[in-house]
């Protein structure tokens, strides 16, 4: 009952959108400007870095705060079952975000509230999770694109984290298995709410960062 009580929670703070809030209180409806989208990248079309910059933080923290919160409700002996429902919980944060029960199930495309969730689960996502913010930025301050960056880090994660398991001792594919098999699923459901701004990509139409009030995300 305390798992369904932390998963329905977790959902239900995933799916508070920041961003339409944010937009609300000046007076813009967040899914009118630009691509739509309720993430911080199309917020900052609306309303400049500074509030987008907000907005990410807070998104990221609907899936820090309830896998921690779910972590120390657990405990730190890390067994598979442990690590199932610290995972379980983050990914229902996560599904808040990208189905919304307060907008229809129409949400965001999970970046930055999938990075939140990974810095929660120490150590085994957290430090995958700092390694890919370098490719993040990397990508973003080069080509200055935030859905190639974003598409970028969600490749690497899963190739960090196989990478690590397979360097650092103690860390076994056998009681990992879970971690990797969501370190891959949410990599693809990145890319699958990103195909809009594949396409864009590949057709040199992608707008880059942050240009308010004007491009597509």
């Amino acid at each position: 009952m305390r798992l369904a009580a932390f998963l329905i929670g977790a959902y239900l703070l995933g799916s508070v959108s920041f961003g339409i809030l944010i937009a609300a209180a000046h007076g813009i409806d967040l899914r009118k400007v630009g691509s739509g989208n309720i993430g911080s990248t199309n917020l900052s079309r609306a309303l400049g870095r500074r509030w987008a910059y907000v907005c990410f933080i807070l998104d990221l923290a609907k899936g820090l705060l309830p896998t921690l919160a779910a972590g120390l409700w657990l405990g730190e002996n890390g067994t598979t079952r442990e690590l199932i429902a610290q995972l379980a919980v983050g990914c229902a944060a996560i599904l808040g975000h990208v189905f919304p029960i307060y907008l229809g199930f129409k949400g965001g495309k999970g970046v930055a509230t999938s990075f939140g969730v990974a810095l929660g689960l120490w150590p085994y996502y957290t430090i995958c999770a700092a390694i890919t913010l370098v490719v993040w930025v990397v990508f973003a301050l080069i080509w200055r694109y935030v859905s190639l960056a974003s598409l970028a880090s969600a490749f690497a994660f899963p190739v960090v984290f196989v990478a690590a398991i397979a360097i650092i001792p103690g860390w076994r594919f056998a009681d990992l298995w879970p971690l990797l098999i969501v370190g891959v699923v949410i990599p693809v459901m990145v890319f699958i709410l990103h195909r809009d701004n594949i396409v864009r990509l590949l057709a040199g139409t992608e707008s880059k960062i942050i240009q308010k009030n004007s491009g597509q995300k």
